[in-house]
């Protein structure tokens, strides 16, 4: 553990694996009410392994954050970049790095931003599409952005699944068909966006990378081996297999013109509807028991359905978690 400055990239000791992370955290370096050292308690308590600073058009947190992160908690450096007309999450920056905001979309400088963070091997996020508040709404092309934050968790301090959200979903998973058949989709995040005590990961990310390092996790968030959960008691595993093969989430799955039988594994979910979802909407649906731990099981084929993702809602509907989809081919 680093004791002053910048977090270090990587946590040692970490191998590959699925690992949790809420990657829109605020602090009182912008407008949180927390300090770095409460959030770094709160993510731990929280069962997460990694969560990224992303305070509103600034760097001046990044070097608040060395002496609280360790191999056991990844702080990647980030901004979320907060237009007039949207905002996004620039994740991966370097040391001290600031995005620039000060446009909307009729300036079409976001590209150029963009671009900047790529190049640099970041991660960029289009932030809460629906958020009610004016500069909220999302109003560029997700097609410029790697990753869409569907399910941000805010606004939603009773309920941490609301219209917003919903309507956020709809939008990721209309363009999802189109995307996945034209070779390139954007994989679905969530974050907790945490400004408040109790806030931090609810919902958070659970991705599968190589190791604890943020080029790690960004790859595994950027490729779409990840799904969301609403909090740590979640817990599921999702796979996809035909003539021998299997694919696990945001993966592959090569067919080969047989059956394709689809398996999700969850726990923590109480009383919960999995709903299974292609290109051609809701196809599926499997009740789990009261105890919140079961299986669902669908068959499909290639010919059928370009894609299967699951939805995992409880009694009310409130979202349990979701996941990105396995291709099929």
């Amino acid at each position: 553990m680093t004791d002053t400055g910048f977090p270090p990239v990587r946590a040692h000791g970490r191998g590959a694996g699925w690992y949790r992370g809420d990657c829109h955290v605020h602090s009182v370096h912008s407008d949180g009410e927390l300090t770095p050292e409460q959030l770094a308690a709160g993510a731990r308590a929280a069962g997460l392994d990694f969560i990224a600073t992303t305070e509103h058009n600034s760097a001046r947190a990044h070097g608040a954050w060395g002496h609280l992160a360790g191999d056991d908690l990844l702080v990647v450096l980030g901004e979320e970049v907060t237009t007039r007309t949207g905002h996004w999450l620039a994740l991966g920056l370097a040391p001290g790095q600031v995005v620039d905001w000060d446009y909307g979309v009729a300036d079409a400088l976001i590209a150029k931003c963009l671009e900047q963070v790529r190049t640099a091997g970041g991660l960029c996020v289009a932030a809460h599409p629906h958020a009610p508040y004016p500069t909220g709404s999302f109003l560029y092309a997700y097609e410029g952005l790697d990753v869409v934050e569907v399910w941000n968790g805010l606004w939603a301090s009773d309920l941490p699944w609301n219209a917003d959200n919903e309507a956020a979903l709809a939008d990721w998973g209309r363009g999802l068909a189109a995307g996945v058949r034209a070779g390139h989709w954007q994989p679905a995040m969530g974050s907790s966006d945490t400004h408040l005590e109790g806030q931090i990961g609810i919902p958070h990310t659970v991705v599968h990378a190589t190791g604890l390092s943020t080029q790690a996790v960004l790859d595994g968030l950027r490729a779409g081996r990840s799904w969301i959960a609403g909090t740590s008691a979640v817990d599921l595993s999702f796979t996809a297999t035909a003539a021998g093969r299997t694919a696990g989430i945001g993966e592959r799955l090569t067919a080969g013109g047989e059956p394709v039988v689809v398996r999700a594994r969850i726990s923590g979910a109480p009383s919960a509807t999995v709903a299974f979802h292609t290109d051609r909407g809701a196809v599926h649906r499997t009740a789990l028991p009261d105890s919140g731990t079961g299986t669902a099981q669908w068959r499909t084929s290639a010919r059928e359905s370009a894609f299967v993702r699951i939805e995992v809602r409880d009694p009310r509907g409130q979202m349990a978690a979701l996941t990105n989809p396995i291709v099929l081919a």
